[in-house]
Order: C-alpha cells, then sequence, then structure tokens
C-alpha cells in the first residue's frame, strides 16, 4: 500500500499472506484524518482464494471513490513503476512472508516504506536505517499519519532508502564485496 497525500500504491499478490483487507482497513483509519487515496495493485491467477479476496477488495472499493482495486498481469512493470512514482509512502503488510522485492523498488524511488509484519524480517530489512523499519500490525495508520503530517520526513526517509538500496542491493555494492573477498584472500 502506498498512501500518499493524494494518491497510494500498494503492490503484491492477492493473497491472504499480505492482508490486503488489513490495508484496507489501515487506509481507512488514515483517512479520516486525512485526504488520503489508495491503490491496490495485485497479481490474480483465477485461484480460488485470490478470486474471494479480490471479490471482497472490489465490493470495499465500490462504496470508496479513493480506493482503487487493479489486478495487473506480472508484465505490468510500467504500470506498477507509475504507479510507485506517484505513491508518496509505501505499506508492505505481510501476515507470513518477511520482506518482497517491490518495497526495495520504491524505497529506490525514494519513497518511504514502512514495513508492518508479523512474520520475522530479513537482516537485510531497511529498518536498520533507523527512518524505516517494522512495525507492529496495528501501527501503519499511525506511522502514515505521522508521515502526512511531516512532509519532509517523508523527503528524508526516502532519500535515506534510496541510499539504503544504493549500498546494499545494487551490483556494485557486490561487486565491492567481490573485489574485498580477491584482495583478502591474495594476501
Amino acid at each position: 500500500m502506498a498512501l500518499t497525500s493524494r494518491c497510494s500504491y500498494r503492490s503484491a499478490p492477492f493473497t491472504r499472506a499480505h492482508d490486503p483487507l488489513g490495508v484496507v482497513n489501515a487506509y481507512r483509519l488514515v483517512k479520516r484524518h486525512h485526504d488520503v487515496r489508495l491503490v491496490l495493485v495485485g497479481i490474480g491467477d483465477g485461484e480460488a482464494e485470490r478470486h474471494e479476496l479480490l471479490t471482497q477488495l472490489l465490493e470495499a472499493a465500490h462504496e470508496d471513490p479513493d480506493l482503487v482495486v487493479l489486478e495487473l498481469p506480472a508484465e505490468a512493470h510500467r504500470q506498477i513503476n507509475a504507479l510507485q512514482r506517484a505513491a508518496t509512502i509505501v505499506l508492505q503488510k505481510s501476515v507470513r512472508s518477511a520482506y518482497d522485492l517491490w518495497p526495495i523498488e520504491a524505497m529506490w524511488k525514494g519513497k518511504p516504506v514502512w514495513a508492518a509484519t508479523r512474520a520475522g524480517s530479513r537482516t537485510d530489512h531497511p529498518g536498520r536505517d533507523g527512518l524505516h523499519g517494522p512495525l507492529g500490525p496495528r501501527a501503519p495508520p499511525s506511522a502514515s499519519a505521522t508521515l502526512l503530517n511531516n512532509p519532509e520526513l517523508i523527503a528524508r526517509m526516502g532519500a535515506a532508502g534510496r541510499e539504503h538500496v544504493r549500498r546494499s542491493f545494487l551490483i556494485t555494492r557486490h561487486l565491492v564485496d567481490e573485489l574485498a573477498l580477491v584482495v583478502h584472500l591474495t594476501r
């Protein structure tokens, strides 16, 4: 989920493990105090569980013009890129999974990312920079409200997230690690 002052984005499969209904509930809590929009983007594959969740999400979206549910094919990279760039805040809310790739993509685009999981986080989770981080399952509304009330914090978190991705996930970091290993082994 991504919340922006006007637009938000969340991309993950429509499965209970990614808790899209919990994301909708968090959005509704934030919407009480802020003019926000939520865009839920998921990949549907016709599986019964996903179809049931998609039906529930579409019913919720039918009642709220600021809640958009999109089912895109896995190859919709341009659309997902555009949605990530339009988002102000990205939220990963997973019940059973740890950290996915799409929040890292959003961080690279300078978007603040809050991760709310019940599952443990991997050691390369963005929480190490003190700005992004794992939240309890009830924290996304308050974290989003805090950010929406502090635009300078949004910019600071976005910059810190981009730097974290640059240092931790890009191939250049892996090349430096490999070169350091070669230097160490040749001594």
